[in-house]
């Protein structure tokens, strides 16, 4: 239910902006996080607050793939399917998602814990193929690296620190690192876990 104190939010988020229309997808994601997905009265509400007609914040839902309209599985798995992640082998990676739970691209397992999507542009193209799960960015996602994170969430843990450092000359660092030169999904090995299992894309110093 989006109740008085979730409108006052909305509101000055919108206060922020030179308009208030400029704050319509803070609002959105704040009715979604209030009620798990976006209803009828969550449109209203950011319709109201953002001082547009319901129809207007209508199409910004269904023009984003991150906002749902119905409530929505445990874990929300997007991969980007735009051209890089494409040629970097989304495919591949989705028909792998696939085959470990059990369903297509576009539908849910039937215990409701995993919805698995194709989305366009995650805006990681320097670090393709990548994916999201509820809103939590992984890059360059190798096979073994999409098997590490699915049992991570089947554990109930969090996805954070899947990631390592490289430096310029490809070599990884410290496991649950971020660099501005290559951070990306880590892959754990039988040699133990917050290793690199495959050397890095970066091309090597001569």
């Amino acid at each position: 239910m989006i109740g008085e104190d979730i409108k006052a939010r909305m509101r000055a988020i919108c206060a922020r902006y030179p308009t208030a229309r400029s704050g319509m997808l803070p609002c959105l994601h704040l009715a979604q996080e209030t009620e798990g997905y976006i209803s009828a009265e969550g449109i209203g509400a950011v319709a109201e607050a953002t001082q547009t007609r319901a129809d207007e914040v209508d199409s910004v839902v269904s023009f984003y793939s991150m906002y749902h309209r119905q409530p929505e599985s445990t874990y929300v798995v997007n991969v980007c399917t735009s051209i890089s992640c494409y040629l970097m082998g989304c495919d591949e990676l989705i028909e792998h998602l696939e085959d470990r739970l059990g369903i297509h691209k576009g539908e849910s397992t039937p215990d409701g814990r995993y919805k698995l999507q194709g989305v366009e542009c995650l805006a990681a193209c320097g670090r393709a193929p990548a994916l999201q799960v509820n809103g939590e960015f992984l890059e360059n996602v190798t096979l073994p690296v999409a098997d590490v994170m699915l049992d991570r969430l089947d554990r109930g843990e969090s996805l954070a620190g899947m990631s390592v450092s490289w430096d310029v000359e490809g070599r990884a660092g410290g496991a649950g690192t971020t660099s501005a030169t290559n951070p990306i999904a880590v892959e754990e090995t039988a040699a133990g876990t917050g290793t690199a299992g495959a050397e890095s894309p970066e091309k090597k110093a001569r």
